[in-house]
């Protein structure tokens, strides 16, 4: 396994990050553990959770399930950069949902319940909350570093325009601010490229693509229509407007002689402004097949051939704005 610094950040993170939103409602507990466990064997030190995951409202079933293998011992807890989130509804009460110092505090000590840790290494905002000052949410997020309930903070789903505006309210305090981006990023999904990427890269986040296969679409979907999320009818929407540019895809991936998901994620390895693409395994096969991308190495030409099947959605080559849509 290789590893990146987290932006800016001394804290190095494997290449491959382990989401966990399949723990629980896709994936058994049982299972769960042995994927955690092949994870951590393997190297991949660095672990995606919310608070909402299991997606019983209130219960934090994929962090309970964390919690329960971190509770095993053997290293496991020192071994993991754990990484959790709060906005989403976790009650029908009127504050027990978004980004007020109220919520932040509760769902914090909730999380580090559930998780049966002492401290979170990365706790996450996963979204934009405007109408709750940026003042007051780091107010919260500063006292949860200073108890030593929280290492690093950072933002996921939000635009470039609050990244950078956080980070500089985030200095005007002494504090040192978001660290990472969690956001849609894969081939078919380019828009981060035009300001959320060069915003990371300029006040030195890491960022931290989720979905960075679309629901297996650029997985070698044409093989397994049957299989998992890729039969749901949302997935198989999405692949019918894709039709033409994944079977390119495919075909593309044959002549290299890879499997379409490690050249997907190779691709976003490329990208300097990425630290670690958030993998998704239902299972230990699915988890050891995604490690080929890391060592997956690509040249101009397949890059060039990249751009042609999945093109940026804007007129302009620039990948960045205001380059991609004017001049």
């Amino acid at each position: 396994m290789e590893y990146a610094y987290l932006g800016r950040t001394g804290l190095q993170v494997s290449r491959l990050c382990l989401g966990t939103m399949n723990f629980g409602p896709e994936t058994t507990e049982d299972d769960s553990h042995a994927i955690m466990d092949k994870a951590l064997e393997d190297g991949i030190n660095f672990f995606d959770t919310a608070d909402v995951y299991g997606w019983k409202q209130g219960e934090g079933w994929t962090e309970q399930i964390i919690g329960r293998w971190l509770a095993q011992g053997g290293g496991r807890r020192e071994g993991i950069v754990l990484a959790t989130k709060v906005y989403n509804p976790m009650g029908d009460g009127v504050n027990e949902k978004g980004l007020s110092a109220f919520h932040i505090r509760a769902a914090c000590e909730a999380s580090l319940r559930r998780l049966r840790t002492d401290h979170i290494d990365l706790y996450q905002m996963h979204h934009i909350q405007r109408d709750t000052p940026i003042e007051e949410i780091l107010q919260a997020m500063e006292l949860l570093v200073k108890q030593g309930k929280v290492l690093y903070v950072g933002s996921s789903n939000v635009p470039a325009w609050y990244i950078a505006k956080f980070n500089m309210v985030s200095a005007s305090r002494n504090f040192f601010g978001l660290v990472s981006e969690q956001c849609h990023y894969n081939l078919s999904m380019r828009y981060p490229e035009l300001e959320v990427l060069p915003a990371a890269r300029e006040f030195g986040m890491g960022v931290i693509p989720w979905s960075p296969l679309r629901s297996g679409i650029l997985a070698g979907i044409l093989g397994k229509l049957d299989k998992g999320r890729r039969a749901s009818e949302g997935v198989q929407k999405t692949l019918n407007q894709l039709r033409p540019r994944v079977e390119k895809w495919e075909a593309f991936c044959g002549e290299l002689g890879e499997k379409p998901a490690d050249v997907a994620l190779a691709w976003l390895l490329h990208n300097p402004a990425v630290a670690a693409p958030i993998i998704g395994p239902r299972t230990i096969e699915q988890l050891v097949g995604c490690q080929r991308a890391v060592e997956l190495k690509l040249d101009e030409a397949a890059l060039a051939k990249m751009d042609e099947i999945w093109p940026t959605p804007w007129p302009n080559k620039a990948s960045h704005a205001p380059e991609a849509y004017s001049w």
